[in-house]
């Protein structure tokens, strides 16, 4: 059983710099993304903006992982592989990064739509998105990572949308993935207990069908069972007392399709 690493107030500084990179990153996708991008065109603008910044891949050769980013269209799920695919109008796109700047490691991922989407489908985006928020309310200290689960099953369980529960959120740091897992689904007052120092990814993986997943013979993606769209947004947290403290932000991403829209 690996064990739960805390972090100093000091290496809460040096991950909130790798999540500001990482942050700052997903922001140049978002002007990028646009029918006709490949997604293997994303990939190297990120392989190249890390490496320009200091940093490094984190996702590249993580268990062999072959890319810089994760990039999963339509009814991928995650861990989908960027490509000669062009993006289309109508499709959504979940670009989940990664950096390790200085040995400290940060992860996030946000879910972009493609020129027009459904209705149906920014509706899945939306709440996929408030569940994130909602359940980030929850990473205080004194908490339980159940308090965080139930806070995303509570709120996508309303439109009967499937959570997936074959893949979870994740302590962060020192390394990409540590104790404890944080799962989208449970028991408020359940599960390991939130102490100050805990860094923590959460991240709903939320389907517009069934909660089922299949996964590839590309030893990688992950997709729906049923085909249908999927939604996943990421933040990475610092547990503290009183209230979270969210060092990876989605206000660079935000600002760019202000200015799209």
């Amino acid at each position: 059983m690996s064990k739960v690493y805390y972090k100093s107030a000091e290496d809460i500084e040096q991950l909130r710099k790798s999540a500001t990179v990482l942050s700052q990153l997903l922001g140049e996708i978002a002007k990028e993304i646009g029918p006709g991008v490949t997604t293997g065109s994303l990939d190297k603008l990120a392989h190249d903006y890390i490496h320009d910044h200091g940093g490094r891949p984190a996702f590249l050769n993580y268990h062999g992982f072959p890319n810089s980013l994760c990039i999963s269209v339509n009814d991928q799920v995650v861990h989908g592989l960027p490509s000669g695919y062009e993006l289309r109008d109508g499709d959504i796109v979940s670009v989940d990064g990664g950096v390790e700047l200085n040995n400290y490691i940060s992860d996030s991922a946000y879910t972009f739509a493609v020129g027009d989407v459904t209705d149906e489908v920014k509706q899945l985006m939306q709440v996929t998105l408030e569940s994130l928020n909602l359940a980030t309310e929850q990473a205080v200290a004194g908490k339980r990572v159940g308090d965080i689960a139930y806070a995303v099953q509570e709120h996508v369980g309303r439109y009967g949308y499937g959570i997936v529960r074959e893949l979870v959120g994740h302590g962060v740091g020192y390394k990409l993935h540590e104790k404890p897992e944080v799962p989208n689904y449970g028991k408020r007052g359940t599960g390991a207990k939130l102490e100050e120092g805990l860094v923590i990814c959460i991240e709903p993986m939320i389907n517009m069908g069934k909660a089922g997943v299949k996964f590839w013979d590309d030893g990688w993606t992950v997709s729906t069972v049923d085909g249908k769209p999927s939604a996943h947004y990421e933040h990475m947290v610092a547990v503290r007392k009183g209230k979270p403290d969210i060092l990876t932000t989605f206000a660079y991403i935000e600002e760019v399709l202000r200015k799209k829209n």
